[in-house]
């Protein structure tokens, strides 16, 4: 028999097999891969703040972190606004992390001070997944950082030698936040808040799968949803919290179906919120053993401009308001113990009065920028969009609105036009 004719039958036989109950099965597919935002522009980071490339507020680049790496790069910042720099890492779900592995974001003058730095974020444990870190230019009285001027960005990672080596995909971001009109900004913030548990929302839940990371996430609003997550897999969300108002959220997994009298898997349920410039402000986690599970999250602080300001770590990241992203990873390690997915439900809660926001010297840059909330934002939270899908209803309807304008104006024109034709018309009759 010819190698080629070998190879034939080898296929056959093995496919053969494939679909042969108690023989052998095809793999699962993987999970789907995080989806990067769609103008994001490709940058190779400097080795040193001599060779970084320069980031522009409001656009989003797309790099890689290789193991032990530092990447630098290089910002132009005014005197007159809070800057947010972001660094989202996305190692492959099935890689293999420790508690320590994560990324750091550090922004600083050219003479190496820090402005801030967060102390980097880390995965917590084993499970890899998208990951951010921020730093922060914020606008203050007598602050480190406030002259107008170059600056310079690091992204250190870090990165155990027993774990994944391969080069992480990374993805920039930098965002402009006008200062207040008229500079008539708060010095100081709140100590405490409300952090009584709250009822979580009833009724009949609404079928909403979530999206691979920040670009697709899918926008809820106050209610109960329900999803499929399989080991491995992290689910986004975003939810628009207004300022004055605190958000809370319980997760819960069902039971799944089990392959084993048993299982166990630490930090098995992972729940995080970020604010919409990439800053964790909450993660918490808890074992899962194939039964019914409850992960309770928040109340966080409510959402003011002052909080800025606070002493309080908890407080001070909830800055402003606008879309709140929710991120939820079940651990790759409950598929030894479980069959195909399992059945998620989220419970979103939104207490406190919407507020009037703060009065910024240029309003419609920081509603572009994320910072506030638009009716267009809440329509899409009731219609559960992502950000791509939002933004083509909007262009969508300012086309419709330029045709129907465009069709009033004609109708008008011919109208008159047919006035003035039965005008002349008459007159010519009379004479």
């Amino acid at each position: 028999m010819k190698h080629g004719s070998r190879r034939l039958v080898g296929s056959l036989v093995a496919g053969a097999l494939a679909v042969v109950p108690g023989t052998a099965y095809a793999a699962p597919d993987p999970v789907p891969s995080y989806v990067p935002h769609p103008g994001a522009e490709a940058v190779e980071g400097g080795a040193s703040t001599a060779n970084g490339p320069e980031l522009r507020a409001g656009r989003t680049y797309e790099d890689t972190l290789p193991v032990g790496a530092e990447r630098f790069y290089r910002v132009e910042l005014d005197g007159k606004s809070s800057v947010y720099v972001s660094a989202t890492v996305r190692p492959k779900a099935d890689a293999k992390v420790k508690y320590g592995d994560g990324v750091d974001v550090v922004l600083m003058d050219t003479g190496g001070k820090e402005c801030t730095s967060s102390g980097g974020v880390t995965f917590g444990g084993d499970q890899a997944r998208p990951l951010a870190d921020l730093a922060v230019r914020r606008l203050e009285e007598d602050g480190d950082c406030q002259a107008a001027g170059t600056y310079y960005v690091k992204v250190t990672r870090e990165t155990d030698k027993e774990s994944d080596q391969a080069d992480w995909p990374m993805e920039l971001q930098v965002v402009r936040e006008p200062g207040l009109a008229g500079g008539n900004a708060p010095t100081a913030g709140p100590s405490a808040y409300p952090s009584a548990p709250v009822s979580a929302p009833g009724g009949a839940p609404v079928r909403r799968a979530g999206g691979t990371g920040f670009n697709d996430a899918r926008a809820v609003g106050q209610g109960v949803y329900t999803a499929d997550i399989r080991p491995g897999q992290s689910l986004f969300y975003r939810v628009p919290v207004d300022w004055g108002q605190q958000l809370s959220v319980d997760v819960e997994l069902s039971e799944a179906q089990m392959t084993k009298d048993s299982g166990y898997a630490s930090y098995g349920l992972i729940s995080e919120v970020y604010t919409s410039v990439r800053n964790l402000v909450h993660s918490t986690n808890d074992t899962y053993s194939g039964k019914q599970l409850r992960l309770p999250l928040g109340p966080l602080a409510p959402v003011a401009y002052e909080n800025r300001f606070s002493d309080n770590s908890d407080i001070r990241q909830l800055r402003s308001a606008g879309w709140h992203y929710l991120a939820v990873t079940l651990n790759q390690k409950v598929g030894e113990f479980t069959t195909g997915s399992v059945p998620l439900t989220l419970r979103v809660k939104l207490t406190g009065q919407a507020a009037q926001g703060p009065a910024y010297a240029e309003p419609e840059q920081a509603r572009k920028a994320g910072f506030g909330l638009t009716d267009e934002d809440r329509a899409a939270a009731d219609a559960g969009q992502t950000a791509i899908e939002a933004s083509e209803a909007a262009d969508s309807r300012a086309t419709m609105r330029i045709v129907a304008a465009g069709g009033i104006g004609a109708g008008t024109v011919l109208l008159l036009w047919l006035g003035g034709w039965t005008l002349l018309a008459r007159r010519r009759a009379g004479a």
